[in-house]
């Protein structure tokens, strides 16, 4: 049933543009650490699903920050399974109080299990209050429906996203999975978990985006000419 669902969201993101860059926000006034935290919260798709610790998203978007000349480490907050109502009393132990930024990725499992867009929206939006109250930046990445949860199920739940970015004036990015859902050569053999190759295209894509946010932060790169 799972594949089903997640390879009907593959047939419909054919049309959908390669590494989007959509972003709203800024809002965002913390002061930078050395080194700077960036905690990567979500689910499977964070955590790493059937992969080597160094292959999951947070560990090669740490490397490939630090490549660029950013002193900075991201932790791994991922749970596979996790719906938002975990994320949601999970998140203030998760996130450590020295954080400088959260990657927000979580509905993929409520979405899957026809979990209430509602609740999830209440969950997600609870997070960001809490976050906000600790004054914790966020990029909100998104995750689509796929069409066969039904035409009123898909439109809800993919316009919770850009809503709550444009209620917390939050970075949002468009879909986590952009550009690899697709392909299966970017997935693992359940088609629908990103492989290692398709994990390092999501932070190539998803690259721009926190750096845009690092520099709103006033996080600088070692090798700026600037």
């Amino acid at each position: 049933m799972l594949r089903l669902i997640l390879a009907a969201i593959a047939v419909s993101l054919l049309t959908v543009s390669v590494c989007g860059r959509e972003t709203a926000g800024p809002g965002l006034t913390v002061m930078p650490e050395n080194p700077f935290r960036i905690v990567g919260f979500g689910n499977s798709l964070m955590a790493g699903y059937r992969l080597e610790n160094n292959q999951s998203f947070p560990a090669v978007l740490e490397k490939a920050l630090r490549e660029k000349g950013y002193d900075v480490v991201v932790d791994n907050a991922g749970v596979s399974g996790d719906t938002t109502t975990g994320g949601l009393a999970r998140i203030d132990w998760s996130v450590p109080d020295d954080t400088g930024l959260v990657i927000l990725e979580l509905g993929a499992s409520d979405m899957l299990r026809a979990i209430s867009p509602e609740l999830t929206e209440r969950n997600l939006e609870a997070m960001l209050v809490r976050l906000k109250e600790r004054r914790i930046p966020v990029i909100l990445a998104r995750m689509l429906s796929a069409p066969n949860m039904g035409q009123q199920q898909e439109k809800k739940f993919n316009a919770i996203y850009p809503r709550l970015a444009r209620k917390f004036d939050i970075p949002f990015y468009p879909f986590f999975l952009d550009s690899i859902m697709a392909k299966r050569q970017m997935l693992l053999d359940d088609g629908m978990h990103p492989n290692k190759n398709g994990v390092q295209i999501m932070v190539e894509c998803f690259l721009p985006a926190v750096e845009k946010v690092l520099g709103t932060l006033g996080v600088k790169s070692s090798l700026s000419t600037n």
